[in-house]
């Protein structure tokens, strides 16, 4: 029509302003509403394609701006778009939350409501909810996720929030229907266009590198579209139903993107569809048939024909094994030997996509764009509309394989795994979906396919066994695909899938997957092979066997406990029937591939056996739980013994690496075989492994079973009666741990009942009991096992009846507990198991710690003094299936070797030790306790001698055996062995044949030559039945012991029985003839109660007695058999006859044996002297630790101060020329000038409202103070009136250590050489004491002063005080001579420059003028000033306890004053401004210069103490130093009226002013505070003082309250002035009550005449005043008047106020962690308005930091290094947000100090990887804040680290 034509037009002159666009919008939606509707309609359409154009569209961003102006104009039809997006909220039935989040979102799972085990919500909908009490955590999102609150699928209604409980539908009105008209016009023309930018942006990248930066620029520009779908999602359900509609309809995609029609830009990018699907290696079918449908021709599939060269077309199911044969028989070209059920099948999973919709095409360039975030965010919005999430599931499932291959080939494959994971969890979490999907789309074909295809890219051929003619393949660990876990979002949706029951199921009963599985599976089947190296030493250790563990626990073991859980009950044994069926075809199959006969290739192992350990698990869970015959589901013989190979060569090769056999192969060797027994593995890996050998055992031969296991451990040859003997196979030095090994392992196997009929909750009992006994556990880990779920017992109830918690403790020496579990007692009484403990241990020192502390125990409880063995613990009694394992122990192999090792270990052969002796009771013990029940025909033999066929022993029965005699053993010995030389001559031999004619002499037995009969009669047994050829002996390696040439016969005389040797055991064991006397001769009862408490701890004897007794009770035979033996009071063992050759060699032992022992001796006595040292060393806090440090402690009578050198040892004074020094550490400290004026503690900040201003503390008051005193007074004056050091101050602190300044210069010297890294960077000057090892950046030169003066200065001397003030002022007019050059003042100089760098530049340079002299002056006693400030609060803030200083001999104040002191004396005050003169004289004041001097009364009184000190010459007098305290405590004292005048009120000044004026002239008028009061305001209402208005008050102003005041204002200043004659003269502190600390320290200093009763004590009474004190007064005031005459704002505020500071504190924080997490952790940083990604919040001021943000970096300085160095000079305490852990930075080091927040069970969360809730732990503060206090991080924390400045 012309309108729109003209219409048109006037678009295009000027793009529409926003007006227009809604007047066109509002008239096109009207005109679709009405009749011309399909006129409408088309001219919406032109409009779209001109607005949407891809050509537009990549004009940039105002193009794309304008097309969704267009767009959201279009959308609400000429509404305003608030309005519109309000209208359609309102038709939201809001039932489900489906919030979307990505990786890093704090989100919360509650376990209690959860269905699904990936359950998970929103800290919002969480908090609405109701889950008190309930078992929930928070968690960080790794791949991001949804929230499922309102999904009934996934979790139970009852944890529902408030917003998404209502049940909908009832109250929601329906959409009308013109609402949404318009979105659903343009919506199809929106996303197709944005598909066409895609598909525009994307090119084909040549070579296989994507063009990374192409697809960011198109993202780019794609940003605001799938934003404004994001937004759309967001209006609720109304709206995305229509989006569904619009994405799902095969309609609109026929009709747009065809690429029919006339459009050529359409065309265009349809072709470059097509090329980018080809591209893909995807076919496009022309025909439009169903995927799965048609034969696909091998032309029209590009990858098809590569993909599957190689597969053969049968089906996996009719596979015989010589098909199989033939198969791989031709040769390498076969060799990926790819079992598919068939090609068509195949080919249309991996290789064919077709799109028929929106959502498909819009998937596929998601994929294809790697995941961007956005999108993966609006696909999964979408999800809430049920319609589409099915649909949106069909597609993804669709697009499966195509995922995989863009996965394999991306670049940024993690990102890619937690994107893809991130929509997957959502999909396959929901089991209804599941299996619809499962159903109608072949699922689990399509994730079994597509794995497979993807493990196998990166085959390699399998080393094992045989390899030139192996044909198996396995995958190679060490390709990217394993070694970075890329398959890892793959196997864990087919993890998540087979959750559902119902999908499994479906799984379990399709025959072709379960082949396919098992395929897969045995690509992991022996990979990752170790082989032993023999030579040298391995020079590259690979780090594959990281990747191959992981692989086989997700890949393998995880799919196979998702099986198994649903293989609970009888109706299930179908499954477990065709898994054990499939996996024994894999089995078979493997065993042809690697061309396996019977014996395994020496020297190689590999700890993956995944094929074994499903039959393994399916065998167990089939026997537990379905009530299978165990019979019907094993293979015959042959098998079996083939499957016990490989799981017995691991247990071997673990015995093997432990002995350090396998040393050459690196450290990684180690790994493995730690990683095989670890907690997160064991129950996938060893605990199958062994059930499995337990299975095996139970089935075959036990002779055959016996030998084979001592075969594999090497140790045959060890097994003779012959004191000597030549192992072929084993060096000697590894005999004896490879014969522990294999006994260890036959008590393992032969008494774990993990799967052999232990109940679920024994299990959690037996692995929680094992765990504990190690060590005593938190409540995270007493039971490491992944794989058991609790069972009906839940955890908790298990844990509370096995142990007690113990809640943490604080030891002094600051190392952290947190709150452990540690076993009952009962429990260590009767259920301490060492076998369990055995099996679970990592490291072989836990089986140790777990021996001690059940040693400890029985000390403890009175139950056993000595060193116990590992007790018996009775066992649960076997599953009637596994009965078979008895017989291992009653059979003759067994007793042979146990005989043998017995009669070995009576006779000392060498290589056995305690162990092995252990190990072998506990044998002959289990047997003892399981034995068969035919023994009841014993009595009629007993009358003939037992006849015996093989002269060993008669029977199998253990029982019968134990009482066998034998006399005779032949023996094959090497030609010098000392039994060839005893043999007895023929004669005499054959007599004694004769005489004992019935027992032959017993054969010699060689295990091997046992082992291959029996292994021929079952081979041959089978293979007659199936009448197959004999299989060639292949491998006849081994060669039988008696090969070698020198070996001969000997005929051993034994004459002894297991009984005898038993009961020799135990007399030798008790070093005592006859200690053995059977218990039942005097008590018969022991055999009718045989459980008796005393046998069940003890050592070996307590072993020996136990057996001993079960054997009597099991037969009368062996009872009697027992006393005869006793009765023959046995004679001594014959001592041996010993060669020379042999003699030496064990003197040569024996020697090094004492030796060693004589060495440990000496050890462990200097590590406790060391550890006492360190314990008296290092305690903070005890003043009275009397420390073996001699530092200026001796006795009066000793001329000078003797110190000892910890380096060179040596003793001696500090001299001029060698001076010695204390080894210190300097650190910059802000602590002082964290003080504060009020005693309410701040709190850390947790909302908007509390901020924290840093105004009222210490150091910004004392900042301003100098500040303003600078405007108005001369620079040098003001820089002598105040201390600073506030702020930055250096703190001086001794380990006590002293040594020779030239030996600490070596020191350095070696330490620099050495390249060991340390913890502290030497080119600064750091090191740590030689002797204890504390941290120490400097060494303090000590003066060489004598101690004589020390008495002198106790005496009271009686000059008056006008001599003495004469005598001051003359001292300091002594100028400092510059000391000459000797060896002492190069130190003093080089140590004073230490301190002056210590602190940063900005806290030494107060002065106006740079570099002036005044500044050094200011620093140095100042720094005097911080150490004496710091000490005091040290003390608690006041000198009420007394005593030596708390460093007690570790204060180095005395050496440190010394330093400044020679140093400031080099400064000379100019006599004129001498602020000693204005104290003592009455002089005029000289006003001249324009700044004048700061008046006395402004001067802080501390400061000018330190400043008189220091500038005399040393060592000062002790009368002088009184001296001068008597005139500073006038000056005080006259402060401290000015104060109290400017406080009172106008008339209370008034009355005082009167009251003074008539006591001025009586006698002690000059002690008295009133008449001193009235005088002061008197002079001061001369000035302007009073002018101002009223200030606070006294409350009330009686006598009492102004001396209390007077006596504080005091108090700062007396006890700086005790602490420092306490450094300068020693003496003792006086302790004292907080009442009377002011006099107290008045009299300690000399200024109270002498004591007088307390109730008429006042303060005025220590005044003693030079000159007349109200001259003084008066020229003191006058000063205060000029200044107020010139400045009458300021006289008052620069008044000292009475200085009451609090202690320093770290800031208060919340009881619950989550206070904290909740405010800060979405918080934006003030400085870049980001939100940090490891947030970190100041403890001592409150400040918001990022932790290593580049964000914040000044000067390559992060923001808590800067932070550090400007809240604490250096030193830094932060609370990491996201760890809930506080870090600690002081200067160029740092370190993770531990957690204040704890859980329920007083654990901390570091990370918050449990998400519990967390509560303040007050202790650990505490501990923090006096670790802070003292400056003791560096002591006390020892983990630390460099950060390079980048935290």
């Amino acid at each position: 029509s012309p309108e729109t034509r003209r219409w048109l037009q006037g678009t295009e002159q000027e793009s529409a302003s926003g007006r227009d666009k809604r007047a066109t919008a509002s008239r096109l939606k009207t005109e679709l509403g009405g009749e011309s509707s399909t006129a409408a309609a088309g001219e919406l359409r032109a409009l779209l394609e001109r607005v949407l154009a891809p050509a537009a569209g990549t004009g940039g961003g105002e193009a794309a701006a304008e097309a969704l102006e267009w767009c959201r104009c279009l959308l609400s039809g000429g509404e305003p778009w608030d309005s519109f997006v309000q209208a359609v909220r309102a038709y939201d039935p809001a039932t489900l939350c489906g919030l979307v989040w990505t990786a890093n979102f704090v989100a919360y799972r509650c376990r209690t409501c959860g269905i699904s085990p990936c359950m998970s919500l929103c800290a919002e909908c969480f908090h609405q909810g109701e889950h008190a009490g309930h078992d929930y955590n928070m968690f960080r999102s790794q791949a991001g996720g949804a929230c499922d609150c309102g999904d009934s699928n996934v979790m139970r209604e009852a944890g529902f929030c408030k917003r998404h409980r209502i049940k909908s539908n009832s109250n929601v009105p329906c959409v009308p229907k013109d609402l949404l008209m318009m979105s659903e016009l343009v919506l199809p023309q929106f996303i197709f266009s944005l598909i066409q930018h895609l598909r525009e942006g994307y090119n084909e990248p040549a070579l296989d590198l994507p063009s990374e930066k192409d697809l960011h620029k198109i993202l780019q520009v794609l940003e605001p579209h799938v934003s404004f779908l994001e937004d759309l999602t967001k209006m609720g359900g109304a709206m995305r139903s229509v989006l569904t509609q619009v994405l799902t309809s095969q309609q609109f995609y026929k009709d747009l993107s065809s690429g029919v029609g006339e459009n050529a830009c359409a065309k265009k990018s349809h072709e470059k569809y097509l090329i980018a699907l080809k591209g893909s290696g995807l076919a496009f079918p022309e025909d439009k048939i169903a995927c799965g449908m048609q034969e696909q021709g091998a032309g029209t599939s590009t990858l098809a024909v590569q993909g599957l060269a190689g597969a053969t077309a049968t089906s996996g199911q009719g596979d015989s094994s010589d098909e199989e044969d033939q198969d791989g028989s031709q040769g390498v070209g076969k060799r990926k030997r790819v079992k598919l059920s068939s090609t068509t099948k195949d080919q249309s999973i991996m290789d064919v996509l077709k799109h028929k919709c929106f959502l498909e095409e819009l998937l596929f360039w998601t994929i294809k764009y790697e995941f961007p975030q956005k999108m993966v965010t609006f696909l999964l919005n979408m999800l809430p509309d049920q319609d589409y999430k099915i649909a949106f599931t069909k597609t993804f499932v669709q697009h499966y394989a195509f995922i995989m291959k863009t996965l394999k080939k991306s670049h940024e494959s993690d990102t890619m795994s937690n994107r893809i994971v991130h929509i997957s969890v959502q999909l396959f979490s929901n089991e209804e979906l599941a299996r619809q999907v499962t159903e109608e789309c072949q699922l689990l074909d399509i994730m079994v396919t597509v794995l497979l295809y993807m493990m196998e890219s990166c085959l390699i051929k399998s080393e094992l066994q045989d390899e030139e003619n192996s044909l198996h393949v396995v995958v190679n660990c060490g390709e990217a695909l394993l070694k970075n876990n890329t398959y890892w979002p793959l196997v864990s949706d087919f993890i998540n899938i087979l959750s559902h029951q119902s999908v499994a199921k479906k799984f379990l009963e399709d025959h072709g997957l379960l082949v396919t599985w098992m395929n897969f599976v045995s690509f992991f089947q022996g990979m990752n092979l170790n082989k032993r190296e023999l030579n040298e030493h391995v020079e590259f250790e690979s780090q594959t066997y990281y990747a191959a563990f992981a692989a086989e626990l997700e890949a393998c073991a995880q799919p196979m406990w998702g099986l198994l859980s649903h293989c609970k009950v009888r109706e299930t044994q179908e499954y477990t029937r065709n898994v054990v069926r499939y996996c024994l075809e894999a089995l078979q199959d493997w065993f042809d591939a690697i061309n396996f006969v019977d014996e395994p290739a020496p020297n190689q192992v590999t700890f993956h056996l995944p094929l074994h350990r499903y039959f393994a698990m399916f065998l167990s869970k089939a026997v537990k739980c379905q009530e299978l015959d165990l019979d019907t589901i094993l293979p015959d013989q042959e098998m079996l013994m083939k499957l016990m190979i490989h799981p017995l060569q691991i247990q071997a090769s673990l015995s093997e690496i432990h002995s350090n056999m396998w040393v050459r192969n690196g450290l990684q060797i180690k790994g493995q075989a730690m990683t095989y027994v670890q907690s997160h593995f064991c129950n996938s890996m060893i605990d199958p492994d062994i059930y499995l050998l337990q299975v095996c055992a139970s089935r075959l031969d036990p002779d055959y079973f016996i030998s084979s296991v001592f075969e594999r451990f090497k140790v045959v040859d060890l097994l003779t009666m012959a004191s000597q003997h030549q192992n072929t196979v084993l060096d000697s030095e590894h005999e004896r741990s490879m014969l522990e090994g294999a006994l260890t392992f036959l008590v393992l196997l032969l008494s774990l009942r993990l799967h052999l009929g232990m109940t679920d909750d024994e299990i959690l009992r037996a692995e929680m009991v094992a765990q504990l006994c190690m060590n005593d556990r938190t409540h995270k880990n007493p039971n490491p096992k992944s794989g058991i779920i609790p069972g009906s017992l839940s955890f908790e109830s298990v844990l509370s009846a096995v142990a007690d918690f113990k809640a943490p403790v604080f030891e002094p020496g600051g190392s952290m507990q947190q709150g452990m579990y540690t076993p009952k007692a009962e429990v260590w009484d009767k259920e301490f198991d060492p076998v369990m403990v055995i099996l679970r241990t990592v490291y072989r020192r836990d089986v140790q710690s777990a021996m001690d502390r059940y040693t400890a125990f029985l000390k403890q409880s009175g139950k056993f003094p000595g060193n116990p063995w590992p007790p018996y613990k009775k066992r649960t009694p076997l599953h009637p299936s596994y009965k078979g394992l008895i017989k291992l122990l009653h059979c003759k192999t067994l007793h042979i070797v146990l005989f043998t090792l017995l009669y070995k270990i009576l006779m000392d052969h060498q290589n056995l030790s305690e162990h092995v002796l252990c190990m072998v009771l506990y044998l002959i013990e289990l047997g003892l306790e399981n034995s068969p029940e035919q023994e009841s025909d014993e009595e009629e033999s007993a009358g003939g001698q037992e006849r015996c066929h093989d002269s060993w022993f008669p029977g199998s029965n253990l029982v019968s055996n134990m009482r066998h005699f034998i006399n005779y053993v032949r023996v094959r010995v090497p030609e010098t062995a000392p039994e060839v030389k005893r043999e007895p001559p023929a004669s005499t031999s054959s007599d004694g044949l004769a005489s004992s004619q019935n027992s032959g002499t017993a054969q010699v037995f060689s295990l091997v030559a046992e082992r291959r009969k029996k292994f021929q009669e079952i081979i041959n047994r089978n293979t007659s039945e199936a009448n197959q050829v004999v299989r060639p002996k292949t491998s006849m390696k081994w060669s039988a012991p008696g090969a070698t040439p020198q070996l001969t016969t000997a005929i051993l005389e034994v004459k002894e029985s297991i009984l005898s040797l038993l009961i020799k055991l135990h007399h030798k064991l008790s070093g005592k003839q006859n200690s053995y006397y059977p218990p039942w001769l005097d008590d018969v009862d022991v055999l009718i109660h045989p459980e008796i408490p005393r046998y069940s701890h003890g050592d070996g004897m307590t072993a020996v007695e136990r057996i001993l007794l079960k054997a009597a009770i099991q037969s009368r035979l062996n009872k009697r058999i027992i006393e005869e033996i006793c009765r023959k009071v046995t004679p001594p063992v014959p001592p041996k006859k010993i060669s020379s050759a042999e003699k030496k060699t064990l003197d040569k032992e024996e020697r090094r044996q004492k030796a060693r022992e004589r060495q440990q001796k000496l050890l462990a006595e200097f590590a406790s002297r060391q550890k006492s040292f360190m314990e008296t060393a290092m305690d903070v806090e005890s003043p009275e630790a009397d420390i073996a440090m001699e530092v200026a402690t001796s006795e009066q009578h000793v001329s000078e101060a003797i110190y000892d050198c910890v380096i060179c040892g040596q003793s001696g004074p500090s001299t001029e020329d060698r001076p010695t020094g204390l080894v210190v550490l300097l650190q910059a400290s802000s602590v002082l000038g964290q003080c504060r004026n009020s005693t309410e503690p701040k709190r850390l900040p947790t909302t908007e409202e509390e901020q924290i201003y840093p105004w009222d503390t210490c150091a910004a008051l004392h900042d301003v103070r100098l500040t303003t005193l600078q405007r108005y007074f001369r620079d040098s004056s003001c820089l002598q009136a105040v201390s600073i050091g506030w702020e930055g101050g250096v703190y001086v602190q001794t380990c006590g250590h002293t040594l020779h300044i030239d030996c600490h210069k070596s020191y350095m010297e070696s330490l620099r050489n050495d390249q060991v890294l340390q913890g502290f960077s030497v080119d600064k000057g750091e090191f740590t004491c030689p002797l204890c090892r504390q941290f120490a950046n400097s060494v303090l030169p000590c003066y060489p002063g004598n101690n004589v003066e020390r008495s002198l200065w106790q005496s009271h001397s009686n000059k008056c005080m006008q001599d003495l003030v004469q005598e001051v002022e003359d001292l300091q007019e002594q100028l400092g001579t510059f000391p000459s050059e000797t060896n002492l003042s190069k130190e003093m100089e080089s140590v004073m420059k230490d301190i002056k760098s210590t602190t940063q530049k900005k806290y030494t340079d107060y002065s106006k003028t740079l570099g002036s002299p005044d500044n050094d002056f200011l620093f140095m006693y100042s720094v005097a000033r911080t150490n004496l400030e710091l000490e005091l609060v040290h003390r608690g803030g006041n000198l009420c306890s007394g005593g030596a200083s708390t460093a007690g001999k570790r204060s180095c104040l005395n050496q440190l004053f010394h330093v400044l002191a020679m140093h400031m004396r080099l400064y000379s005050i100019d006599s004129a401004y001498n602020p000693w003169r204005k104290l003592t004289q009455p002089i005029q004041n000289k006003n001249s210069e324009q700044l004048p001097e700061v008046p006395v009364l402004y001067r802080d009184v501390s400061s000018l103490l330190l400043i008189q000190i220091l500038t005399m010459p040393q060592p000062l007098q002790k009368e002088h130093f009184t001296c001068i305290i008597k005139v500073l405590f006038t000056l005080l004292y006259t402060q401290a009226l000015a104060a109290l005048s400017v406080k009172c009120s106008a008339e209370d000044r008034m009355a005082w002013k009167e009251s003074g004026a008539l006591r001025k002239h009586t006698s002690s008028g000059e002690k008295s505070w009133e008449v001193l009061l009235g005088h002061v305001i008197t002079e001061l209402s001369k000035g302007k003082m009073y002018e101002e208005g009223e200030t606070e008050e006294l409350t009330v102003v009686n006598p009492d309250s102004v001396e209390c005041y007077l006596q504080q204002f005091c108090l700062p200043f007396l006890r700086i002035a005790s602490l420092l004659q306490h450094h300068l003269f020693g003496g003792d502190l006086p302790s004292c009550q907080e009442d009377e600390e002011f006099t107290v320290l008045a009299s300690c200093l000399g200024l109270l005449p002498s004591f007088q009763s307390a109730h008429q004590f006042t303060s005025a009474s220590c005044l003693d005043w030079p000159v007349p004190a109200f001259d003084m007064i008066s020229q003191w005031c006058s000063e205060l008047d000029s200044f107020g005459d010139r400045h009458p704002d300021q006289v008052k505020a620069l008044l000292i106020q009475e200085p009451k500071w609090d202690l320093p504190r770290l800031l208060q924080l919340p009881e619950n962690y989550n206070t904290i997490f909740q405010y800060y952790h979405r918080k934006t940083c003030t400085v870049c308005t980001k939100v940090p990604k490891d947030p970190a919040v100041c403890l001592v001021c409150g400040t918001f930091v990022c932790l290593k943000g580049l964000c914040c970096k000044q000067q390559s300085y992060c923001e808590c290094v800067l932070h550090s160095q400007n809240c604490g000079a250096g030193t830094g305490i932060f609370l990491l947000i996201n760890a809930s852990v506080i870090i600690i930075i002081r200067g160029h080091r740092f370190c993770l100090w531990g957690s204040v927040y704890l859980d329920a069970h007083g654990e901390e969360d570091r990370d918050l990887r449990r998400g519990k809730p967390l509560y303040i732990c007050k202790e650990r503060y505490k501990v923090l804040e006096q670790q802070w206090v003292s400056h003791t991080f560096d002591h006390i924390n020892k983990r630390w680290g460099p950060h390079y400045n980048g935290l």
